[in-house]
């Protein structure tokens, strides 16, 4: 009995401090996300050309069978800060682990910027991610709306004036699942 109230307590504590530690660090994490997505040769390129992006330092993401995941962000237009934004998803299908990640999407023009920031904006299953190579133990690919790694190197292009990136930041995780990502949209 004494060991499951301890296990309880620990759990507790770590729960509150994954809530209370990310809030301390939220400026650095967004220029740390920033500087990574400017340095990787796949997106730095976009910085000069898009209209806008959403940058979400950190999402977190786990699933058995069934999965989710969640994370918050800012969105930019021209440079300049314009709002919050948050990310989440449901996935269905084989999969076990957790893992968290970066997401940067890119705005090619003003039609995409508003498309998105209209409130809730969503991609469907069918909407790719190219998973950024940072790192001995990344590998690039594409994996739908995740940030797993897969096995093929993806093109960096714009999809219906919108262009997704994943950075991976740890974890593993195991998947062949659907799943489609949604986003809300506050303006600054």
């Amino acid at each position: 009995m004494t060991a499951l109230i301890k296990r309880i307590s620990a759990s507790l504590c770590l729960l509150v401090s994954l809530i209370l530690v990310p809030q301390a660090h939220a400026e650095d994490s967004y220029a740390q996300a920033k500087s990574t997505f400017q340095q990787a040769n796949q997106t730095h390129k976009f910085f000069d050309n898009a209209y806008g992006y959403a940058l979400f330092p950190t999402v977190g993401k786990g699933g058995i069978g069934i999965g989710a995941a969640y994370g918050k962000g800012q969105v930019y237009r021209g440079g300049a800060y314009t709002g919050d934004t948050s990310l989440t998803q449901v996935s269905f299908g084989f999969q076990l682990g957790g893992q968290a990640y970066s997401e940067i999407i890119f705005f090619k023009d003003e039609k995409a910027y508003k498309e998105f920031t209209s409130g809730s904006f969503e991609f469907g299953a069918q909407a790719s991610a190219v998973a950024i190579n940072i790192g001995a133990n990344a590998q690039a690919g594409t994996t739908g709306n995740s940030a797993g790694a897969g096995k093929s190197a993806a093109k960096a292009a714009y999809i219906n004036g919108m262009a997704v990136f994943t950075v991976a930041k740890g974890g593993l995780m195991f998947e062949a699942a659907l799943a489609g990502q949604s986003f809300t949209f506050d303006e600054r």
